[in-house]
């Protein structure tokens, strides 16, 4: 029903915006990732997702159609409410957990406070080949080697390396060469952290 609001910027929480459009105020919800990218107190252009029920209306704001895409798409998965689709935009980029969704990555998904194996699988198991089509992404680009990947991760957050930092370290050691063992990609990756 609104597609987008363009106005003044009245308003700049880590969870919400208040967005002025021509003298009314409109209350929106928002991502740490929509967070980071809005200027202050400028004039912005939100992109919105409405979420009418019985007892509230409650509006979504998005910096990027792709964050808005995502969280529609997370939505739609049975278990993932607004609540934990926002949770999950402010802890991954939008880029983020698209690329853990067409590449099976439980792990990453399930880091999310609040997501547990399960429901880590279930949005894997119900988007991924909508994501593969929707952004024309080849299954072959997918990381190889999940297991190996997941094990070296799991030894470097041992050794007390942040996940992410890690994962960054991890993914470009196994893009270079995919076929490493867990000790080698453990290596490499350590010589660059």
């Amino acid at each position: 029903m609104i597609h987008h609001l363009k106005g003044k910027l009245i308003e700049k929480n880590p969870t919400h915006i208040i967005v002025e459009c021509n003298g009314v105020g409109y209350f929106v919800n928002i991502s740490l990732h929509t967070f980071s990218k809005l200027p202050d107190n400028e004039l912005v252009n939100i992109y919105t997702h409405l979420q009418v029920k019985e007892d509230s209306h409650t509006l979504f704001g998005f910096s990027e159609k792709s964050e808005r895409e995502i969280f529609r798409l997370l939505l739609s998965v049975s278990g993932i409410g607004s609540s934990t689709a926002r949770t999950m935009l402010s802890s991954m980029s939008p880029v983020e957990i698209r690329d853990a969704i067409a590449n099976g990555n439980v792990p990453s998904i399930q880091a999310i406070k609040g997501i547990g194996a399960k429901t880590a699988q279930r949005v894997i198991l119900d988007l991924r080949d909508k994501i593969l089509k929707m952004y024309d992404i080849d299954e072959v680009s997918a990381v190889p080697n999940n297991t190996n990947r997941d094990e070296a991760l799991s030894a470097l957050e041992v050794l007390g390396f942040a996940r992410k930092q890690a994962e960054k370290v991890v993914d470009k050691v196994i893009s270079q060469d995919p076929s490493l063992s867990v000790e080698n990609i453990i290596k490499l990756a350590l010589k660059n952290l």
